[in-house]
């Protein structure tokens, strides 16, 4: 087995197989990550990704991530959903804040978007077998603004990239950088992207995938990068920026919990050096795939749902979520490759010179 010296000179000789951050010899925390450290270590977890690179305008996208194999509709997950600062979009919010539930695929895209992608995740929903009289359906849609590297007014993510997604999304290694949704965001004025980290606590596991467009003062492990580690970076609104954030867990929290849950991952953020900005849209989803919780339809009582775990047993899930989200945005950062287009370009993270740097500490 190579070990993460000599695998990373290899890695870097080829810009499409960059290193996660963890290959490199960086530990972010203390917990131990699950088997992929992805959020598809969580059981029935999926992910799909369709990206979009054509000519010299398009770099976008669309990430989707489902709960289980089954009609989400018919077999809704506890979540919630949480603000960090709320200059974006985010489709079914109030529902899950209302409800706790999560009853659709979660996507993610561009700002402009949104309203196309949630118009096909509708169609998606309403034609799963048992849902043909279902009148009404909570889609989620959460975006970033990838208008500097991207035609974003061109709107260019149709349903028929959704529905791919969707189809394509699966279990096993999560595809990160400049994939997806992530396709043409940047983040601390580098390339940004899609990013994927887990942890393993209490028998549980917590999983996080990001979509990293925001600015600030890059942080690594708690250690400001100086900016002799770096190449001269994009400052176009360096503080500037976005970032979507998905847990995913199989500990049986309610929604209450998965709130308080959500809001450590903006502890996560906040560790790699994020400034939350005015212009931020920053927000967090997360759900519980805990069959004992699930919330089918029809009801096969009149009272559904299992124990919940308590109060006093969520602390270390609160230390895995910070601990997954801190780790998922670095690897978006370290996995992407850089981009350019008649609008803009974005250098990727230099990551030779930082690993370098961090040696030196």
């Amino acid at each position: 087995m190579l070990t993460a010296a000599l695998l990373l000179p290899l890695l870097l000789q080829d810009p499409g197989n960059r290193p996660r951050v963890r290959e490199t010899g960086i530990t972010i925390g203390r917990l131990p990550v699950g088997k992929l450290n992805a959020i598809t270590d969580v059981a029935g977890v999926r992910v799909g990704h369709v990206t979009l690179i054509e000519g010299d305008a398009i770099r976008t996208g669309v990430t989707v991530i489902l709960p289980h194999g089954g009609n989400p509709f018919r077999g809704k997950v506890p979540a919630a959903a949480v603000i960090g600062n709320g200059y974006g979009k985010l489709v079914g919010y109030t529902q899950i804040k209302e409800l706790g539930e999560l009853e659709s695929p979660i996507a993610l895209t561009n700002t402009l978007n949104v309203g196309k992608v949630a118009d096909a995740l509708v169609g998606w929903v309403l034609a799963q077998k048992g849902n043909e009289r279902v009148r009404s359906v909570n889609v989620v849609v959460g975006e970033t603004n990838d208008g500097v590297l991207n035609d974003i007014r061109g709107r260019h993510v149709e349903a028929e990239h959704v529905l791919k997604a969707i189809a394509t999304a699966r279990d096993g290694p999560v595809a990160e950088g400049t994939v997806g949704a992530g396709t043409g965001t940047r983040c601390f004025g580098y390339k940004g992207g899609i990013g994927t980290s887990s942890r393993l606590v209490a028998g549980y596991t917590v999983g996080a995938l990001v979509q990293t467009n925001f600015g600030g003062t890059l942080r690594i492990a708690g250690r400001e990068v100086p900016a002799s580690a770096l190449e001269k970076r994009d400052d176009r609104d360096p503080e500037e920026g976005s970032c979507m954030m998905v847990l995913a867990t199989d500990a049986p929290l309610c929604a209450r919990n998965l709130e308080r849950l959500a809001r450590r991952a903006l502890a996560g953020m906040a560790r790699t050096g994020a400034s939350f900005s005015n212009g931020s849209g920053d927000y967090v989803i997360a759900f519980s795939t805990a069959e004992s919780l699930r919330i089918r339809s029809p009801a096969k009582s009149p009272l559904t749902g299992g124990s919940v775990l308590r109060n006093d047993r969520t602390s270390a899930l609160f230390v895995a979520a910070a601990e997954a989200t801190e780790e998922a945005i670095l690897n978006s950062m370290f996995r992407a490759t850089a981009v350019e287009s008649k609008s803009g370009k974005a250098r990727a993270l230099p990551v030779d010179r930082v690993i370098d740097w961090w040696k030196k500490q």
